[in-house]
């Protein structure tokens, strides 16, 4: 539910893109992803690894403390040689738990980094919550009936289900799951960074109130994460009070 100033000012961003980009594909929380960045800006990880080895025996020591490692795989990723990018791949693959978590996000960095001095350009990475696949972002979405007190009908979910997948596909996109839970719609989708949003839900609810103005003309997006009823619920309520 962003106004329309605040979604012109992200699609002026993302139009200025260049071509080059690559999309973090992995779903990482936000605030791991900050944790992340915030050590890549600590001095201590801007220091050099030498001896590669000596890092990789570390990594996979199980005496070493967790932060330890973490200063490790930033300090890893921030070299643009094969060889850090390549200790770094290993251990991910049998990272667990957070750990691994934050394996990806280096293994990301030093990916980039390491492209960037071979190909001897800047190249540009984006991370969501919900991460994405090729050049489209993953979204959470939030679909209303107008009638709160009664769930979807059947005829009601089947219209969703194929309009939205008839409009997401004809955009490069794809509906990747939906359900329905009493009054709201809830489901995850695929979609071109680089094409309007706002445009294909204006359609696609025009669409659906031809068979009964049954949708509301909201809707919550959202790539930051996946939100439960219980949430979508406050955030209504939460929005209702700004608004008064």
């Amino acid at each position: 539910m962003e106004d329309n100033s605040n979604l012109k000012k992200i699609q002026e961003a993302i139009d200025s893109l260049p071509d080059n980009f690559s999309i973090l594909e992995e779903k990482i929380d936000v605030n791991l992803q900050m944790e992340y960045f915030d050590y890549t800006k600590d001095k201590r990880n801007n220091q050099k690894i030498k001896d590669f080895t000596a890092a990789e025996m570390q990594l996979n020591d199980r005496a070493v403390e967790v932060d330890t490692k973490k200063h490790l795989l930033v300090q890893l990723a921030g070299h643009d040689q094969v060889e850090a990018f390549r200790v770094i791949e290993r251990f991910h693959k049998k990272a667990k738990g957070r750990l691994r978590k934050w394996a990806v996000l280096a293994l990301q960095e030093s990916r980039m980094i390491l492209q960037s001095s071979l190909l001897g350009e800047q190249q540009v990475f984006i991370s969501t919550g919900l991460g994405g696949k090729g050049q489209n972002i993953r979204y959470f979405i939030a679909l209303m009936k107008k009638d709160a007190q009664t769930p979807f009908s059947e005829t009601q979910t089947r219209i969703i289900e194929t309009e939205f997948s008839f409009f997401l596909n004809k955009s490069d996109g794809e509906l990747e799951s939906i359900r329905f839970e009493g009054e709201f719609a809830l489901g995850s989708f695929l979609f071109p960074l680089k094409k309007n949003l706002q445009n294909i839900f204006r359609s696609f609810i025009e669409e659906c109130n031809q068979y009964g103005d049954f949708l509301h003309e909201d809707v919550i997006i959202t790539n930051v994460k996946t939100l439960s009823v219980e949430e979508v619920r406050k955030f209504l309520r939460q929005h209702s009070n700004e608004t008064e």
